[in-house]
């Protein structure tokens, strides 16, 4: 009887598994058709737990404002803290903005400022990250937890290995990503020559909202990209 139980129970799994490819496919889908129709975007990083009224979260505001007058539109997570603020900004400077919110048992809700054509939800972060990847021009990372540095990661790794077309990765703070930057060239690259001396030029630092706008804009000029708002 046992046996019979624990051979039900596995084929109740597999069926599940199974089942699951079709939920995944549909946000695959959905995301391509959504996405697809939204020219180019820069997306931006951060803590979700970044309060307003806050040195972050004010100046992600402004650089998401000046980038979507530069032409581009702003892709964020689509909750609170810093992912609020680029909405924020991208709505006050009338671009687009876009939500890519994700099914969280805490701290993700909805943010005002996406525009309503363009709130998309998931059940998977797998697929959610392919969509940050496959449909943003530039990654503007603010300071944050471990899902921002997830984010910025599988950027770098797959720029790295060349799955990926190269294009800008900006980190934003000194304060907060300096001792991130000194660890990888003295640990990873000095020390054990674990990266190449190369893979440090995939990642610029800056503070304030004109240098991100300047790396943008410099990096598209070379290669022959411009927005199409």
């Amino acid at each position: 009887m046992r046996k019979e139980q624990h051979t039900k129970s596995w084929n109740e799994i597999k069926s599940n598994d199974s089942w699951a490819i079709f939920k995944i496919m549909s946000e695959f889908v959905s995301g391509y058709e959504h996405l697809s129709r939204i020219g180019p975007c820069v997306s931006v990083f951060g803590s979700a737990r970044t309060k307003p009224n806050t040195k972050y979260y004010d100046l992600t505001e402004r650089i998401s404002r000046k980038i979507v007058e530069s032409g581009y539109g702003i892709i964020t997570g689509g909750g609170p803290g810093i992912m609020e603020a680029g909405n924020k900004g991208a709505h006050l400077g009338g671009g687009t903005s876009v939500g890519l919110n994700i099914d969280l048992p805490f701290e993700q809700h909805d943010n005002p400022y996406i525009d309503a054509d363009k709130n998309l939800n998931f059940d998977y972060f797998f697929v959610r990250k392919v969509m940050f990847v496959k449909y943003s021009q530039g990654f503007v990372v603010m300071p944050g937890g471990f899902g921002t540095l997830d984010e910025l990661f599988e950027a770098i790794t797959l720029i790295q290995t060349k799955k990926i077309a190269k294009f800008p990765i900006i980190l934003v703070g000194s304060e907060f990503w300096g001792g991130l930057i000194d660890w990888i060239r003295t640990t990873l690259l000095e020390a054990n020559n674990n990266i190449g001396p190369n893979d440090l030029d995939l990642l610029h630092l800056v503070d304030n909202e004109d240098e991100v706008v300047e790396i943008i804009d410099a990096f598209y000029k070379k290669y022959n990209l411009s927005p199409n708002f």
